[in-house]
């Protein structure tokens, strides 16, 4: 057994050389610029495009808005069903496709007539922007430069096909269960369990998706306003589409 001074000066020695390694290691790696800390934490288009879903969604709660009492002045007044701070969300007259009048909401308690906006899929967002500023919209004021930024992004650049993903004639989604059930289990089963009944204030996930898919694939897409949801929009549609298809096999009640 060595002695105790020798187990010392032995520890001593580590530590003295596990300095010099740490301190050679920090002169032999520059720090970053200023430039280079500002890119690393800059959150990109991809943040960008999930924040703007959840704007479009609600905008209100993202933001932990005052509810507008008064309905949207676009809000056609041939529908009766839908009034108040609702007809201020994106979602309720684009529909949760982007394909307003010829999308889901073609018809049923958000019918508007309203056009969607898939010709703007790939356009430039100040286009997007100024229009979301004219008073035919009247976000200018409710709304940051930033939220302006991040909803055009995702109109313009968070789009897909919902129709190739979701049959509208009977609510039936192309994809591989059992992949779905893969993904699910690995990235949703913390928060909702493995039967989709949680958490228990809101319906089943099976009832969600069999009865509103649109609306559900957007929410994979993109997460949930006010929850720590993740989007998986950067994961391929396939992707999203097999989960969707699992979701819709989980029990309804």
């Amino acid at each position: 057994m060595p002695h105790a001074l020798e187990t010392i000066q032995r520890f001593s020695w580590s530590t003295v050389s596990i300095t010099c390694l740490a301190l050679a290691l920090s002169l032999a790696v520059p720090s970053a610029t200023p430039a280079q800390a500002e890119e690393a934490t800059d959150p990109g288009l991809a943040y960008s495009i999930s924040r703007g879903g959840k704007l479009y969604d609600n905008w209100m709660t993202v933001l932990k808005a005052s509810k507008p009492s008064e309905t949207h002045p676009a809000w056609p007044a041939s529908n009766t069903k839908r009034s108040g701070d609702v007809t201020w969300r994106c979602k309720s007259c684009h529909g949760w496709d982007l394909m307003g009048r010829d999308g889901a909401y073609a018809k049923g308690s958000y019918e508007t007539g309203i056009k969607g906006l898939k010709a703007l899929d790939g356009g430039k967002p100040a286009a997007v922007i100024a229009v979301m500023k004219h008073a035919s919209h009247g976000f200018d004021g409710l709304l940051s430069e930033a939220d302006f930024v991040d909803l055009a992004n995702f109109v313009t650049r968070g789009q897909i096909g919902f129709s190739t993903v979701i049959n509208y004639a009977d609510k039936s989604v192309t994809g591989d269960k059992a992949h779905g059930k893969d993904l699910y289990q690995t990235l949703c089963v913390a928060c909702h369990g493995l039967d989709g009944r949680e958490p228990k204030e809101m319906d089943a996930l099976g009832a969600l998706a069999a009865g509103n898919p649109q609306e559900v694939l957007h929410k994979i897409r993109v997460g949930q306003p006010g929850e720590q949801m993740p989007g998986m929009h950067s994961l391929p549609v396939s992707m999203q589409a097999d989960l969707l298809a699992y979701l819709q096999d989980l029990p309804r009640e």
